[in-house]
């Protein structure tokens, strides 16, 4: 699928209790369910995947400093994805943070995404995992984002059952080193239905398999975000925040969020409305994206990134401070026995 961006030149509890039902259940998430106050600040850090600003350690911690986050989340180093940085470069990545103050909230991982088919080898991502786990034990970080798998010309049954089965395979390792593994709403069997991701879920049965909800994967695959995230909310433990615009030729234009189709605004007040205080990872898809190899000439990457840093901030104080239409002390007090 054709994308393109364009701009305006101007830890935590999963959200809400686990959902009910008969028969198997995921595991529950391991606390929840007691909803934040509406007035009070939001716990939640905020986060960005930082090389969408720059290639270098050094320029991204540059563009989450700008913003005044104290947090990032790790993807690739120097153009190189983490699992394949030598050990000693990421003992110094460590030590950097540290020395800057900034902690990682996750590791952004290969496994089970676009580039790797469902038909693959199994022990690719097995091995990534392996690595990974040293590497999140140096940056003192507990999570790893993970897809399930796009299909290679099975029948539809097939695919299910061969990524429920690797994904099980991979939590079960994740639950023994004490890992969460983050799955994504994008490429992959579960990537786009809700259906499917509660089976996944409910088939996999771990405290060690939880959902990365993406507010801006809707656009490029067909999907309204929200409806997506209604049924997944009480097993969401990290948010990645883009937003997108699907032209009239399918082509997706990525904007500042807020100014899409993705529904951000609604999406973030769902989840703080629910209680989420996991991770806002932002990931604004605006102008560099090298698990892609995509960059857009001419462009300052790090810039459009605090931007949309600035953009996702100013959404969350209406949403917390309740002072414009629909913010959240307006849409906690329209809710039977609530008073902000």
């Amino acid at each position: 699928m054709t994308t393109r961006h364009t701009v305006p030149p101007d830890g935590g509890r999963p959200a809400g209790p686990a959902a009910q039902g008969a028969g198997a259940r995921p595991h529950a998430p391991a606390s929840g369910g007691a909803e934040a106050p509406p007035h009070a600040p939001v716990p939640h850090p905020l986060a960005g995947i930082g090389d969408e600003a720059a290639p270098s350690l050094d320029g991204q911690l540059a563009a989450v400093r700008a913003l005044g986050w104290r947090a990032v989340e790790l993807r690739s180093l120097d153009g190189v994805a983490l699992a394949d940085v030598p050990a000693a470069d990421i003992r110094g990545a460590a030590r950097r943070l540290a020395g800057a103050g900034v902690r990682v909230v996750a590791l952004a991982s290969r496994i089970g995404n676009w580039s790797r088919p469902v038909t693959g080898d199994l022990a690719v991502d097995l091995d990534e995992l392996r690595v990974l786990e040293e590497y999140a034990a140096l940056l003192d970080c507990r999570r790893v984002r993970v897809m399930s798998y796009p299909n290679d010309g099975l029948p539809q049954d097939e695919w299910g059952s061969r990524a429920i089965e690797r994904l099980g395979l991979l939590t079960g390792r994740a639950e023994t080193a004490g890992l969460t593994l983050l799955h994504e709403n994008c490429s992959g069997w579960a990537g786009s239905d809700a259906g499917r991701a509660l089976r996944l879920l409910t088939e996999v049965n771990s405290p060690a398999l939880r959902v990365l909800f993406d507010t801006g994967n809707g656009v490029p695959h067909g999907y309204r975000a929200a409806d997506l995230l209604g049924p997944l909310l009480p097993y969401v433990a990290h948010v990645h925040v883009k937003d997108a615009v699907r032209g009239p030729d399918g082509t997706t234009a990525y904007v500042l969020p807020g100014d899409g189709e993705a529904e951000v605004e609604h999406c973030l007040r769902t989840l703080l409305a629910a209680g989420y205080t996991g991770p806002l990872s932002l990931e604004p898809h605006l102008a560099l994206r090298p698990h892609e190899g995509l960059l857009r000439p001419g462009e300052d990457a790090a810039d459009l990134f605090v931007r949309a840093g600035r953009r996702l901030e100013e959404l969350l104080a209406g949403l917390t401070a309740g002072t414009g239409p629909g913010g959240l002390l307006e849409h906690a007090a329209s809710r039977p026995g609530r008073t902000p």
